[in-house]
């Protein structure tokens, strides 16, 4: 499928990866509609970091994927869906499990019930590495067992079987796209490389962290924009389920290393007992396997870990940037 000048969809575009997704679409020739959740502040999130010529090429949609008849809206007249918009936090899904239950769920049958209505000719629904709880081997196949090991990852499996019945039951044009750790600018700071960033360039000369022996797969957001567009874009996809990985692995106490010596090689490591999760539920080892998404589409990373951290750490040297982080509070 040619996506120039489809008609496209991106819910949670106002975040870290649809911020990233909206710049790659424009860039693919698409005609991009932005749902952006409705706030009080009319806060467009990163989109308003965007310059007005871009923003002049987007159709902002207020709504909030919780609400069927919105969502029915925003998709008339869409040809392509790449439905980001989630709860993502892992320790906040802890105290208001609720929220998730409502938000990736419910969120995602708004989507597929409106796609399969509308009949629209493509659907990716973005998954998450967590879904698959602690490795019981590796690298991790898309056939690898699921497990919900927080409410956050239970929600999203729950979203990724309703995508499944979609297919299934309805021949809806469905993919779930399952990118492992994705980071680089924009990322909010309850992910472990914006805390560790942020907490080094305040002139720190401690930096607090949670469990260092966690190990995960990390991709720069490029790359994954990169990926998303493939699988979007390939008659070889639909019905199937996705990794985006780069089938390498770091622990995060080794990464927190790297990036200490690149910005000041001083700074120690404390362990702050807040930000350790329940033992039960800490996955303790993601290393994706990423030949489906090669052999499907050819798709492969073009970053290396080291030249991604590198791009991120200048964007967030920026004192408009880092300005934007508290870094000396836990966001969970």
């Amino acid at each position: 499928m040619k996506i120039k000048n489809k008609k496209v969809l991106v819910t949670g575009s106002e975040g870290f990866i649809g911020s990233h997704l909206v710049e790659r679409l424009l860039e693919e020739g698409c005609d991009v509609r932005a749902f952006v959740y409705y706030n009080a502040f009319n806060s467009w999130g990163w989109l308003d970091s965007f310059k007005q010529n871009k923003l002049n090429k987007i159709d902002i949609f207020l709504g909030d994927v919780r609400d069927p008849n919105g969502v029915r809206k925003a998709m008339e007249g869409i040809d392509v869906v790449f439905h980001l918009a989630a709860l993502i936090g892992i320790p906040f899904s802890y105290h208001s499990p609720d929220s998730y239950v409502d938000t990736n769920i419910r969120g995602a049958l708004n989507i597929l019930q409106a796609g399969a209505e509308f009949k629209v000719e493509r659907i990716l629904v973005t998954s998450t590495s967590e879904v698959y709880g602690t490795a019981r081997n590796v690298p991790i196949e898309e056939s690898h067992p699921l497990q919900g090991q927080s409410p956050y990852s239970a929600s999203k499996i729950g979203a990724d079987k309703i995508a499944e019945s979609f297919f299934k039951s309805f021949g809806t044009p469905v993919t779930t796209v399952r990118p492992f750790n994705t980071y680089g600018p924009r990322q909010s700071a309850r992910a472990v490389i914006p805390t560790i960033i942020s907490q080094l360039l305040r002139g720190v000369g401690a930096i607090k962290l949670g469990s260092l022996a966690p190990k995960r797969d990390f991709s720069y957001v490029k790359d994954v924009c990169d990926a998303f567009v493939a699988i979007a874009i390939s008659n070889n996809t639909v019905g199937e389920e996705i990794n985006i990985a780069t089938g390498q692995e770091i622990s995060i106490g080794e990464i927190a290393k790297k990036i200490i010596e690149k910005i000041n090689p001083k700074a120690k490591i404390i362990s702050d007992g807040k930000r350790i999760r329940p033992k039960q539920s800490e996955v303790m080892r993601l290393l994706g396997d990423n030949a489906k998404i090669i052999g499907l589409t050819g798709w492969r990373p073009k970053y290396s870990l080291d030249r991604g951290l590198d791009v991120t750490i200048k964007w967030f040297r920026d004192k408009k940037n880092l300005s934007l982080y508290k870094s000396d509070i836990y966001n969970v």
